[in-house]
């Protein structure tokens, strides 16, 4: 019998994120990115849910009631469950720096509270049974590094009280894992970061596989590489154990995904991972082994669904059939391999 478990999803926000500004690739609507998530089959199986960017033209963070219920309607008329939601916590969205001074912290608070409202009518709709909040420093390191441990300092506390407003609303927080994030640019200042928010019931660690595996290569926090160029089979599997026993603890959402090795960056954004399609010829990951090391037990955190993340995939790429079905087939081999029933 086939695992029943994790849900597999597919993100929504490729569709968006890179998008829409002058010289980019136009934005690819809501309804589209379902559309190409429903058409993915791979043995008779499909894509379980979606995970949503709570932001425009996708979903507005102020949204109506009955406007989510709308989209609530739509996405569960297409057979599909809403899973995770990225709050808008960022400067020029609803939020601000979570390291920056009380008003600019409060934004990242009410981001979160708005995220949790839509959560709320979700939840209530029925479309939505498991998944989290996702959330980040909102801020690059090269401001972290002005002064590291009062910066630490402040991203922790207004983690925390952006916890206190999910706890309430019975919602938890995932922060994302990325090179890009202020005090969480590597893997052992993810670590401490949560360590010092310390509510390990509420705030967790999103983790995509491309997004960590440049902390093992230690891009913006070179004193914390565990790899270097021409590393051995050997030496990756010792530093992808270390890396995830500090990490794993702490994982609450997980993103399937591959990487070239390779960092990119535009406009204030910190360089950052490419994210590959699953057959690339130049990923540098088995999905399937090294989803393993993250998923070992995923059930007992209270992970329920995978997502894929194609952010920033060209939406020559997005808009490919082949895309979806061969995505959808490395998250079966995941599912297969590490899931539960």
């Amino acid at each position: 019998m086939s695992n029943v478990f994790p849900k597999i999803h597919n993100a929504m926000w490729p569709g968006l994120v890179g998008k829409g500004s002058p010289g980019a690739e136009p934005f690819i609507s809501l309804d589209r990115m379902l559309e190409l998530t429903t058409q993915a089959e791979v043995n008779g199986q499909k894509f379980d849910g979606v995970d949503l960017f709570l932001f425009d033209p996708h979903i507005n963070i102020d949204l109506s009631d009955d406007d989510v219920k709308r989209v609530a309607d739509k996405i569960a008329a297409k057979g599909l469950n809403v899973g995770s939601l990225v709050a808008p916590v960022w400067p020029g969205t609803v939020g601000d720096s979570s390291m920056g001074g009380p008003e600019q912290r409060a934004k990242f608070v009410l981001a979160v509270k708005k995220a949790c409202r839509i959560a709320k009518i979700l939840n209530a709709h029925g479309v939505r049974k498991y998944g989290v909040i996702r959330i980040d420093a909102a801020d690059g390191p090269s401001h972290w590094l002005s002064d590291p441990v009062a910066n630490t300092r402040r991203i922790a506390a207004t983690f925390r009280e952006a916890a206190v407003v999910a706890a309430a609303n019975g919602e938890r927080l995932a922060a994302e894992g990325e090179i890009c994030w202020a005090g969480m640019h590597s893997w052992k200042n993810m670590v401490d970061l949560l360590e010092q928010v310390d509510m390990p019931g509420t705030v967790g660690f999103q983790a995509d596989q491309a997004h960590t595996y440049l902390y093992l290569m230690g891009y913006n926090a070179p004193e914390h590489a565990l790899l270097h160029a021409g590393y051995t089979q050997a030496e990756f599997d010792a530093a992808y154990t270390k890396m995830t026993d500090a990490l794993r603890p702490w994982t609450i959402d997980f993103h399937v995904a591959q990487n070239d090795g390779t960092v990119h960056g535009s406009g204030d954004h910190d360089k950052t991972g490419r994210h590959c399609p699953a057959d690339d010829p130049n990923g540098k990951l088995d999905i399937t082994a090294t989803a393993g090391y993250w998923l070992k037990g995923a059930a007992d955190r209270g992970i329920r669904h995978i997502c894929w993340d194609g952010c920033m995939f060209a939406n020559a790429t997005l808009e490919n059939p082949k895309t979806w079905n061969t995505i959808l087939g490395a998250m079966i081999k995941v599912r297969d391999a590490h899931g539960w029933s």
